[in-house]
């Protein structure tokens, strides 16, 4: 069992930044691939960011692509978010996933069998 803890989340204003992590515990974290997802109040919950097994097999939404940068440090069991240029629409609670083989599709979430908690992201105008 995979347990998926995420920090760094906070308040900013628009045009911050923020770096949010999870720590992944049990399991082998480097055979997992790694994904973030977003939830904005009244919405569904949508596709952030992944990464693969491999640290330069990353994937993005076109809504953050070219702002956000999702990274992987397998030593330390740790995958994490940059996120730069947030804009008001950013804001939502941020979930970490853990899809383990057979691998889904990156930007889908019924592959991934492990989700952390969330942690809240607010961006001010």
């Amino acid at each position: 069992q995979v347990q998926l803890v995420e920090s760094g989340g906070g308040l900013v204003q628009a045009g911050g930044s923020l770096r949010l992590s999870c720590a992944a515990s049990g399991g082998t974290f480097s055979r997992y691939f790694m994904g973030w997802f977003r939830q904005a109040p009244g919405k569904e919950r949508e596709f952030v960011a992944a990464i693969g097994l491999a640290p330069t097999h990353t994937y993005y939404a076109d809504s953050v692509k070219g702002r956000f940068t999702i990274s992987r440090d397998n030593a330390k069991n740790t995958v994490s978010l940059q996120m730069n240029s947030l804009k008001p629409d950013d804001t939502a609670v941020y979930y970490c996933a853990a899809d383990s083989p057979p691998y889904g599709l990156a930007y889908r979430e019924s592959p991934y069998d492990y989700w952390g908690q969330g942690t809240q992201v607010t961006v001010s105008s």
